[in-house]
Parts: C-alpha cells; sequence; structure tokens
C-alpha cells in the first residue's frame, strides 16, 4: 500500500484562480488597470466571462488580490526572520545582499509586472500608497536605521543621523529598479544600470566606514 501523503496537490479551482491572477498582472501592467475589461481577461484566458465570476466578485477584487502580494515581495522581506544583533555585524556584506535583492527583483518578470503595476496606481489607489509607504520603503528604512545605529555604537561607521543613512541607502536602490523597469520597457539596453546597484554600495560604503589605521608597532 501507498502512504498517504500529507502533502496535498493544488486544487483545479486554485490552479485555475492563479492562471487568471497571472494573466490580470500581466495585463494590468501592460495596459493598465482601468483600460483592462473582464472580457480582456477572460479572452486571454479563452473562456467566458462567467467563468472568472466564480472565482472572483469583479476586477476589483483580482486588484485587491494581486496588491496582497506586494507584502509578500522579496524587497518587503529583506530583514524578516533576522536579528539585529547579528545582522549588523556583516557590515558592508549586509549593503550588498540588500542591493542585489533589488537588481534581482529587476529583472524577475513577476516582480516587474508587480512593480509597474505599482507605479501605475500608486496615485489612484490609496492601498498601494499605504504598502508602498510602509511595506517597501518606511519599514526597510526604521530596521536599517537600527542596524546603522548598532554599526555607529560598534565604530564600524562614523557617527551621523541613522534614519538619514538609511534614507540615503534605500533611495538610489528605488531610482535604479525604475530605471531598469524604464529601459526595459522601451527595449533598450539595461547594461549602462545594472552595475549601478554594487557601484552605489562601494560608494556609500567608502564615505561611511571607518578608516582604521595602522601602528607602528
Amino acid at each position: 500500500m501507498y502512504a498517504e501523503s500529507d502533502v496535498s496537490l493544488p486544487s483545479k479551482g486554485s490552479k485555475t484562480k492563479e492562471k487568471i491572477l497571472k494573466i490580470s498582472l500581466k495585463l494590468f501592467s501592460n495596459k493598465g488597470y482601468k483600460a483592462t475589461t473582464v472580457r480582456d481577461i477572460a479572452g486571454a484566458m479563452g473562456v467566458k466571462q462567467s467563468a472568472l465570476y466564480n472565482h472572483f466578485k469583479n476586477k476589483d477584487e483580482i486588484l485587491e488580490t494581486l496588491v496582497s502580494d506586494l507584502t509578500s515581495s522579496a524587497i518587503v522581506t529583506i530583514f524578516e526572520g533576522k536579528e539585529s544583533q547579528e545582522l549588523y555585524k556583516q557590515g558592508k556584506s549586509l549593503l550588498m545582499s540588500i542591493a542585489t535583492v533589488f537588481k534581482l527583483l529587476s529583472f524577475d518578470n513577476q516582480n516587474e509586472a508587480l512593480f509597474k503595476l505599482m507605479m501605475q496606481e500608486i496615485l489612484l489607489n490609496e492601498r498601494i500608497r499605504e504598502i508602498y509607504n510602509e511595506y517597501f520603503y518606511q519599514e526597510n528604512v526604521k530596521k536599517l536605521s537600527g542596524l546603522f545605529f548598532l554599526m555607529m555604537q560598534n565604530e564600524m561607521i562614523k557617527s551621523s543621523d541613522p534614519l538619514l543613512l538609511a534614507n540615503e541607502f534605500f533611495s538610489p536602490l528605488f531610482f535604479y529598479q525604475m530605471q531598469v523597469s524604464l529601459l526595459k520597457l522601451d527595449k533598450k539596453s539595461t547594461s549602462s544600470v545594472v552595475s549601478l546597484f554594487e557601484k552605489h554600495v562601494d560608494y556609500f560604503w567608502d564615505s561611511i566606514k571607518i578608516e582604521r589605521q595602522g601602528t607602528l608597532f
């Protein structure tokens, strides 16, 4: 006899729901949420509109589900499950790992589509603004400022305003990510931007680190 598996396979309904979300995200990010209709989504799936209503009440509910996915983005969870007392010791390596997350997500199709959708809807949708401000930016800035404070206490970096430093570090990463998205949107080369993530970390760390003077004896 075969042992009963503890892992349940996705149901047909859940697979259909995931497909609706995937196609909707592609259409929303390319055409815009307002310009995309339920008929467009159904047409792209090759089903009747009524089939979509078995899974979502309307287009707004599809958007709300996609928006909720933003809170599980790798950018949101950069510091998740990591202890500050150990994390700050990584110094420059920590900053490089953060920049790498931004860089990799810039070239991930799923996250690129979510980012494009967020940028398009951020002025129109209060919920998206809340997610961007709280989860994407403020929480990360708050966490990194705490780590910078610990680095200052342990004489790894120069004494300064840790909150300002955290803002100074994150802001270019968001800008570079947007640049990559814009270049890809226009089918232009991203080679001029792709190395900026690492260069930013090098420049930033060199400007804040404490130089260790060698002794004569």
